[in-house]
């Protein structure tokens, strides 16, 4: 009989129960077999075709395959009843991998009634959850909790257990040029490098400096400010002395008045007799961004 959990929906509830049931088999491992396992032949279960980690770095499955021949599979895997009576990973797929390589023919397992969207959230939160994630790997997952459940940030940060702030830090990151992340991604620059580099005007550039160089954190945020300053004097000295001051009373007030509202200075530069412009709001930390993207976002 396959245990139908609570239908509340919501961030967390598939986290909750996933994490309820593991906690529960390792508490009564070592007394034996948990009442609510079962052991499944490993052919008739298999992965989630959904499931967003596509990489499994074959040193960490050697290890963790060689201390399953030496201990068996402690942790059970959570599946779901397919159709055909065969069994899809719900969490668990690198122990699966794993003990296909260590050659075992079954394996432990809880049953759970997940529906195709709860298995592929409890599936984006578990990877979230993992020790060896980099901070690329995190705001991706973050990003697909946003994009495909509607999750606010801070609505993840209280059921996750992380601050909004950090959530936050890490999905500015996947602005960043694609390089730059790949970067990331394989080690080559730091989370900390990356946040120094969400301001620059060429973030690529200044990656491969910053590699080529093996500069710290502290350094590249040097490195970035010196690259806005020589920025900003290129464009004042092409800008024409007459434009440089030519500000009517009406625009430096909606200056000031923008500037107080958003606690940041706030510059207008509109041409008479043009419809359009720009607007730059210059901010000098990054909690000040946060709390303008937060204002931006209707947060």
């Amino acid at each position: 009989m396959v245990d139908k959990p609570d239908r509340k929906r919501g961030l967390g509830r598939g986290l909750s129960a996933l994490m309820a049931d593991v906690a529960e088999t390792e508490a009564v491992a070592a007394k034996g077999p948990a009442a609510a396992e079962q052991m499944i032949p490993i052919e008739r279960i298999s992965p989630n075709p959904e499931q967003p980690r596509k990489r499994f770095e074959k040193g960490d499955l050697d290890d963790l395959a060689a201390s399953i021949r030496e201990k068996g599979v402690i942790q059970p895997l959570i599946v779901r009843t397919r159709d055909d009576g065969s069994f899809e990973i719900v969490a668990g797929e690198r122990r699966w991998r794993a003990a296909q390589l260590a050659q075992l023919h079954e394996l432990p397992v809880i049953v759970r009634d997940f529906t195709d969207v709860e298995v592929l959230e409890v599936a984006i939160i578990e990877n979230i959850q993992r020790a060896d994630l980099n901070a690329i790997e995190e705001a991706a997952g973050y990003r697909q909790l946003m994009d495909k459940f509607g999750h606010t940030q801070e609505k993840m940060a209280e059921a996750l257990g992380k601050s909004r702030s950090h959530i936050a830090n890490l999905l500015r990151l996947l602005n960043l040029p694609e390089s730059v992340i790949d970067m990331v991604r394989d080690g080559e620059l730091s989370a900390g490098h990356a946040r120094a580099l969400i301001p620059a005007q060429d973030p690529l550039k200044l990656a491969r400096q910053i590699v080529k160089g093996g500069l710290s954190v502290r350094a590249t945020e040097a490195l970035v400010k010196k690259e806005a300053s020589a920025g900003t004097e290129t464009e004042t000295k092409a800008r024409p002395s007459s434009v440089k001051d030519e500000k009517d009373a009406d625009t430096k007030a909606l200056e000031g008045d923008l500037s107080a509202s958003v606690g940041m200075k706030v510059r207008i530069d509109h041409k008479p007799g043009q419809e359009g412009g720009q607007l730059t709001v210059q901010y000098k930390s990054l909690d000040e961004l946060d709390t303008l993207c937060r204002m931006l976002s209707g947060g």
